[in-house]
């Protein structure tokens, strides 16, 4: 019999509830790659469990937001995105610890701070479908109330809920009557790997520059960068 001992103490003083099943914890945590290593001992991956909890999470968020708020469904909308984001849930899974619960591969253990991030967003969602499960809806609102709702204020208070990108030419549009563009000043790495380094470029002149393994991504760190100026 395997020892899911740090499990069950994990949902006692972390998430202050008693599993009936602790399995669903554990298997909350198992990554697919976990379970091609050890086909004896580990039957069933989080996958499942976390499209449970990704449905479970949208509704959750989204009834908090039209019961708080007023605004219109476009504002309400761009404000679930921010608080669902993989950012935002992967934070959420870090801040309660998870990584040392995590059951992967060799390979995975080794990957990179963006495959981790996903992992964790991954976990996060499959621990709300475990929590649903077994003890209820209330109980899995109160855990993303505790872990995620409480950043609400925060994100409101930076305005990270917009788009860096439509918010910097929004900014600089009104300003200076110019359209930022970007461009990319740099790829390094292999092609499962890239690292693209992008400047953002108002009246032809660099306003930030920003790095990502995407272009798209890359673009949006460079965004970030350029409205740090047009805050001040």
């Amino acid at each position: 019999m395997q020892d899911y001992s740090k499990y069950q103490d994990f949902a006692t003083q972390k998430l202050d509830i008693e599993f009936d099943d602790i399995v669903l914890l554990v298997t909350a945590f198992t990554h697919r790659s976990y379970v091609n290593e050890h086909k004896k001992t580990a039957k069933e991956h989080n996958e499942r469990l976390e499209f449970l909890g990704d449905a479970v999470l949208e509704l959750i968020v989204t009834e908090y937001l039209y019961v708080n708020f007023s605004e219109p469904e476009g504002i309400l909308t761009n404000w679930r995105s921010s608080l669902v984001r993989t950012e935002s849930i992967s934070a959420a899974a870090e801040r309660y610890q998870f990584e040392p619960l995590l059951r992967l591969s060799r390979g995975e253990k080794r990957g990179t701070t963006r495959a981790r991030a996903q992992i964790l967003a991954n976990a996060y969602e499959a621990v709300i479908g475990a929590i649903y499960l077994d003890k209820g809806y209330t109980a899995a609102e109160k855990f993303i109330q505790e872990s995620l709702l409480v950043t609400f204020d925060e994100i409101l208070a930076t305005g990270s809920w917009q788009d860096p990108k439509s918010y910097l030419q929004e900014v600089v549009q009104s300003k200076l009557g110019y359209t930022p563009h970007y461009k990319v000043l740099s790829e390094e790495g292999p092609d499962h790997e890239k690292l693209f380094t992008v400047g953002v470029y108002v009246n032809g002149k660099i306003n930030g520059k920003g790095q990502g393994p995407s272009k798209q991504l890359a673009q949006v760190a460079a965004a970030k960068v350029a409205l740090k100026k047009y805050d001040q």
